[in-house]
């Protein structure tokens, strides 16, 4: 057993005092809103986040400072306008994982007959950052392995993992995937509505542009919900075999 000597401190860990200050950066309620708000993937203006937040420009302004020092936000001024979004995948992704371990906080009961629709709407289908969310999420990932284009395991760490069949489907779709990126093709993404895992990654980044480029998909209220359109009932149906009642 080894004593330590009186008056001598043990050095602190590697690494400490960064994550206490990332850590520190999450721990208030107006930047963990923006950082909520910006997992739509879009850029959002300073006076559009202090709305949504509920509190001044100028408090907000202060707000803002303090994630893109820290790293977490990137920022461009166009004229009167700052606008702000998420400095790249792996700020989301821990966004992402954060809020879905706090979930019962999140998924709270609606306080208005207008908020329980938006909520319906978000459980229903959303973005994710870059990548399908909800229900519409959980379907697509389902339909994927199902029919052997994406191999998936219950535990998230092991990850998703497109197949041989699964790289082929993607070509013959037109959806074009990144391979010489550093993020990983597939990633297992845990839902915070289903509680369930869907498909993140480069490869569920561009199942989501295609989706929204093709017309499959539209966003819809000042939220991250999305909708499927009759053109994507269609598509998804032909390509993935998912129901259209599944979609609604």
């Amino acid at each position: 057993m080894t004593i330590r000597e009186p008056g001598r401190t043990r050095p602190r860990a590697a690494g400490a005092a960064g994550l206490a200050q990332l850590a520190g950066l999450f721990a208030d309620e107006t930047r963990a809103a923006c950082l909520l708000a910006l997992l739509d993937g879009r850029a959002w203006t300073a006076g559009e986040l202090a709305r949504y937040a509920g509190v001044a420009a100028s408090t907000l302004s202060e707000h803002l400072g303090k994630l893109v020092a820290g790293g977490l936000l990137a920022e461009e001024r166009q004229g009167r306008h700052r606008y702000v979004w998420l400095a790249d995948a792996g700020v989301a992704q821990l966004v992402e994982d954060l809020a879905a371990q706090v979930a019962p906080d999140i998924v709270r009961p609606p306080r208005s007959l207008r908020e329980a629709g938006a909520g319906s709407a978000m459980a229903r289908g959303r973005t994710c950052y870059d990548h399908l969310a909800g229900r519409l999420g959980i379907a697509v990932t389902d339909a994927l392995t199902g029919r052997g284009l994406l191999r998936t395991s219950e535990e998230k760490d092991t990850g998703f993992a497109l197949t041989d069949t699964g790289l082929r489907w993607f070509d013959a779709v037109g959806i074009r995937l990144d391979r010489r990126g550093r993020r990983p093709l597939a990633r297992a993404c845990l839902d915070w509505t289903e509680r369930r895992l869907h498909l993140a990654g480069a490869a569920g980044a561009a199942l989501c542009r295609h989706a929204l480029d093709e017309g499959w998909c539209v966003r819809i209220g000042s939220e991250r919900a999305v909708k499927v359109t009759a053109t994507g009932e269609r598509a998804l149906y032909d390509l993935l075999g998912i129901e259209a009642a599944v979609l609604r």
